[in-house]
């Protein structure tokens, strides 16, 4: 890779993982430890992530398993499920938290498809902004002559070219969400 590009690309490499971050916290009808990502609990007076204070693992196709490592968190770790937006209660069973993954709705799968589109949407954007940066930065460049106007031209297909192969890597991310959040 070219040298005036490595910073732009991981610039834009992260804005693609943290789609797919989000697009993973997605609950797609499939039970997924990634759904949990987002929730913190209370655990004495600190935030903590579930998956720091508990073994999170799929039963079956549709049902989370929660076994927490200290028993008296149970309650909490019920609490701020409940609390949070994934919209699935939790049932205790004094051992373990099991979370029952209901089918999609084709209601809210299409829900589900707008917000992928959104977040989509929202990438392309932040991976446009880089692309505005690299190009203000090229053009600051030139006007301190260090580097010729050829240079610049060169530099702006460069970044044009990441940006177009970006864009299109979260193009098909989106689509193979939407796919599997279509399938029954």
């Amino acid at each position: 890779m070219k040298e005036h590009l490595v910073e732009y690309d991981t610039r834009m490499n992260k804005t693609m993982n943290n789609l797919q971050a989000e697009f993973a916290a997605i609950r797609a009808g499939r039970a997924t430890p990634a759904v949990l990502n987002k929730v913190s609990v209370d655990y004495y007076g600190t935030p903590t992530p579930i998956n720091q204070m508990a073994a999170v693992s799929v039963a079956e196709a549709r049902i989370l398993v929660i076994q927490p490592w200290d028993k008296s968190t149970l309650k909490a770790i019920e609490k701020a499920i409940q609390a949070s937006d994934i919209g699935i209660n939790p049932s205790n069973d004094g051992n373990v938290i099991r979370i029952a993954f209901p089918p999609l709705t084709e209601e809210r799968r299409k829900e589900i498809g707008k917000t992928i589109r959104k977040l989509a949407e929202e990438a392309k954007v932040a991976v446009r902004a880089i692309r505005r940066d690299a190009n203000d930065k090229y053009k600051t460049m030139k006007k301190n002559a260090e580097i010729s106007e050829d240079d610049q031209k060169n530099y702006e297909v460069d970044i044009q070219k990441l940006t177009d192969k970006y864009c299109k890597d979260i193009d098909v991310a989106a689509e193979k969400k939407e796919i599997e959040i279509l399938e029954i």
